[in-house]
């Protein structure tokens, strides 16, 4: 797990630590502590703790005026027990919903299980992006069955191309323009 790292191939064009207006800005990284873990597993110091103890992040982009975000996740999505989805709606969420942002785009490639509770959070952020959306890539389809299986897939968007969206070959502009056509075809 220790070298799994956050996608970095973006830092010319967005990094969230010197982003004024982001959660994370000013946070300093080692490059060669490993100060966070999943259970008994380190995990590379590149990811943000947001105060889960199962699940970590990464804002890799953010255009304000496009009023996006693109956000990595990795870890264990806990809502059951430590209710990942209060903590990351009331610590990132939240803060960036404040700066207009009303669009997410989730890559969830690492998020290795989730544990459903109930949907009220998921409701409370689906109503806060008004006319945006919030779209989950590349989750792993037993993750995604459990999203379902509990009805958050109400909320968030999975399924057909975002399932298998090849994103690192894009850049973040062109990243969300495939996900926001995605989700346009979905709704004519």
């Amino acid at each position: 797990m220790h070298e799994i790292e956050p996608y970095y191939q973006w830092r010319d064009d967005y990094i969230a630590a010197e982003d004024e207006r982001s959660p994370f800005y000013n946070t300093e990284y080692s490059e060669f502590y490993y100060d966070k873990q999943l259970y008994n597993f380190l995990i590379h110091p590149q990811w943000d703790h947001f105060g889960s103890n199962t699940l970590y992040l990464k804002v890799l982009y953010v255009d304000y005026d496009r009023e996006y975000a693109i956000i990595e996740l990795i870890g264990e999505w806990n809502d059951a027990i430590t209710n990942d989805i209060m903590i990351l709606k009331r610590e990132i969420l939240e803060l960036m919903i404040d700066e207009g942002i009303n669009k997410f785009i989730l890559i969830g490639e690492n998020v290795l299980n989730f544990h459903a509770s109930d949907d009220s959070y998921y409701e409370e952020w689906f109503q806060d992006v008004e006319d945006g959306w919030i779209a989950g890539i590349n989750f792993h389809e037993h993750v995604i069955r459990e999203f379902r299986d509990h009805s958050i897939d109400y909320y968030i968007n999975f399924g057909g191309e975002l399932d298998e969206l090849h994103w690192r070959k894009l850049k973040p502009l062109q990243f969300y323009k495939k996900v926001e056509e995605l989700l346009t075809k979905r709704l004519n």
